[in-house]
């Protein structure tokens, strides 16, 4: 975490996980839908982000439609559901919008995230991300998944670049 304040001023785009980041838990509705509270200040930041002209990235294993149907109503386009290798999404991703890796800051939380946060310029998790993830990050939040980790870095990146706010 030593130059943490220095990579932000290098960040072009975003891409985070969902689940143990945007969201602590996962409820089971009868229905087999998977439901998951939200931090409204985190869509806020994004939706923010987005409005500043930065790509978003969204890369989950999990396949719910109310992932994307949230994400679009935030004006994110680059959501990938059921993503089994995240590095490969994550390399569609730069691509497409000709960045280098090391200009993307990613959030993420567990062990499906380590290759992609070995990738990145700043690597980022929540508070109670594993201790694996924990060990690679070069920002720790000290906001639990769920509970604003996600608006901490955005706000970081912008203000840092001097973005109203």
């Amino acid at each position: 975490m030593d130059n943490f304040r220095e990579k932000l001023k290098d960040i072009k785009a975003f891409v985070f996980d969902v689940d143990g980041v945007f969201s602590d838990n996962i409820i089971l509705h009868p229905s087999g839908e998977l439901m998951r509270f939200m931090n409204v200040k985190d869509g806020y930041a994004v939706k923010t982000a987005v409005d500043e002209g930065y790509p978003i990235g969204i890369i989950t294993g999990g396949n719910s439609q109310s992932v994307k149907i949230r994400f679009n109503g935030l004006g994110v386009t680059d959501i990938y559901l059921a993503s089994h290798n995240k590095i490969d999404d994550f390399e569609d991703f730069y691509m497409k919008y000709s960045l280098n890796p090391k200009d993307i800051l990613y959030m993420g939380d567990d062990i499906p995230d380590m290759e992609v946060m070995k990738q990145t310029g700043l690597a980022c998790c929540p508070a109670d991300a594993v201790e694996e993830i924990k060990e690679i990050a070069h920002y720790i939040s000290d906001k639990k998944a769920g509970a604003g980790c996600v608006r901490d870095v955005i706000d970081q990146v912008l203000k840092i670049k001097k973005h109203k706010n």
